[in-house]
């Protein structure tokens, strides 16, 4: 069976609670699409959430990764669309490492595009009545950190499989109660599976189509003399 990945935030900044992993912890083990949810709460740390997020990518080998974070002043399930390599702190994280204005990774890309079906998932949310838009800024604090430290991996393994990151609003400061939002994130899972097992055959039917190629050997050789 395929294994989707997801991942939410211990709490930070003094909050007792973090709406993205209670979504992880109700969703973990579920089948969705004939896919199972591995679910996994990060540290709310720089340096550690991305070592623990490799970690879980070398365990379970996910053929899609769903990272969720908690958006504070947030009034609608946001899927991000672009990674920035730039930390920017407003706050210390839980290790109280605070970086401003440093990149994610030296050297590195500006930024990174979402490989989620971000815009399907917002289309599928609307249609159930939940309000959702595209987000194009993932903040500065260790969402976005962990955002483009994934899309980093992933594009220097060349890497195809569909990941992404999407925020909830966070339940302490609004009427969002947590089972909408967790309704919410069932709902972009099955999108976000629906669209890999699509591109998987587009894969293979492509890969089925393409001329194969003509081995060179040694009577190839013979016959050019």
């Amino acid at each position: 069976m395929k294994t989707l990945l997801l991942t939410g935030f211990e709490p930070f900044g003094g909050a007792a609670a973090n709406a993205s992993a209670e979504i992880v912890r109700e969703l973990s083990g579920r089948i969705v699409a004939g896919w199972r949810i591995e679910g996994a709460v990060l540290p709310c740390a720089f340096r550690a959430a991305p070592r623990a997020l490799a970690r879980l990518l070398e365990r379970h080998r996910p053929g899609a990764i769903v990272c969720l974070g908690e958006a504070a002043g947030r009034g609608a399930v946001t899927p991000e669309l672009i990674a920035v390599n730039h930390d920017d702190a407003r706050i210390a994280d839980n290790a109280g490492h605070q970086p401003v204005d440093t990149p994610v990774v030296s050297g590195g890309p500006a930024a990174y595009w979402s490989s989620l079906p971000v815009r399907a998932i917002v289309a599928e949310l609307s249609a159930r009545g939940i309000p959702a838009t595209v987000s194009r800024s993932a903040g500065g604090f260790v969402c976005n950190h962990v955002f483009y430290a994934l899309m980093h991996r992933l594009a220097q393994r060349r890497s195809r499989v569909l990941a992404g990151f999407v925020h909830v609003p966070a339940a302490a400061e609004t009427s969002w109660p947590v089972a909408r939002s967790t309704a919410s994130i069932a709902a972009a899972l099955d999108v976000t599976v629906r669209e890999a097992e699509a591109r998987a055959r587009t894969a293979a039917a492509h890969k089925r189509s393409s001329p194969s190629r003509r081995p060179r050997g040694r009577a190839n050789k013979r016959s050019r003399g």
